[in-house]
């Protein structure tokens, strides 16, 4: 093939995969968003048939309360499931699929710190991170056998595949994002929250809380693969007053929400 036709090949790729996120940040992300929502609706049922799922009834009342008051906020029909697990997690997947941990909703003190977690993870999906690791990582011509390798998560190709989608060897934990893409995250999640009624000023309370966590005996998955608490807490005060206008706004418009613990 020629120089030229590859070179002008390759353009249209990459004009093609030139998306914009939710902040407004240039992205590379050209795997098919549908291959991407099958992935994660595979992992999801992988996690459900292989973890203990929690049968505590107030406890998942309180989670679905938070979770659907936010997925209110970007539409779509989301599952919500609590896996009884106590270490710090909470993830979402492509596919509208959200995840808790016991040990994070028995952490939080209020609706407002489990608000703060849920949106950043849907943050996640909604900036399509996953989509573009995968794209920078391994190309569009991988996607279909990636979807094939998520059913079988022992492989190193399935274990490559849930890494990117944003799950690590044991389901739930979440692998590194890059720092962009956590910084991107909060700023979407505490955004989002805001917009559902919830105090952000919460969110900084819930990161200051994890951190303290962290020092103790109990581990901290979710802060192992995350910014230092110190940079995120700063961030979020520089979000904070927008944030807080957009949460008189929601509460002008009726948006209370009132998920009890």
């Amino acid at each position: 093939m020629k120089p030229r036709l590859i070179f002008t090949l390759l353009m249209i790729i990459f004009l093609a995969a030139c998306a914009t996120t939710p902040t407004g940040r240039s992205q590379l992300a050209f795997m098919p968003d549908n291959e991407l929502d099958a992935m994660g609706l595979q992992a999801f049922s992988n996690m459900k048939n292989e973890k203990e799922i929690s049968q505590d009834a107030r406890e998942n009342q309180f989670v679905r309360c938070v979770a659907n008051a936010i997925t209110h906020e970007v539409g779509g029909n989301w599952e919500v499931v609590v896996f009884e697990d106590n270490t710090l997690n909470a993830f979402a997947l492509p596919g509208s699929k959200i995840g808790v941990h016991t040990g994070l909703a028995d952490l939080v003190d209020n609706q407002d710190q489990l608000a703060s977690v849920i949106g950043h993870e849907i943050g996640h999906v909604l900036a399509r991170h996953s989509n573009e690791r995968m794209s920078q990582k391994l190309g569009a011509q991988m996607g279909i056998s990636l979807i094939a390798a998520v059913a079988a998560p022992q492989t190193p190709m399935g274990q490559t595949a849930l890494s990117l989608l944003g799950l690590g060897t044991q389901y739930g934990l979440i692998m590194p994002f890059s720092r962009l893409h956590e910084s991107e995250a909060d700023a979407i999640g505490i955004e989002l929250m805001a917009k559902a009624g919830f105090n952000p000023a919460e969110s900084i309370t819930l990161w200051q809380k994890m951190a303290q966590a962290s020092q103790g005996e109990q581990p901290a998955e979710f802060l192992s693969t995350h910014p230092s608490h110190e940079t995120r807490i700063d961030d979020l005060r520089k979000h904070l007053p927008k944030a807080t206008k957009l949460m008189q706004q929601a509460h002008a418009a009726g948006k209370k929400p009132n998920c009890v613990k």
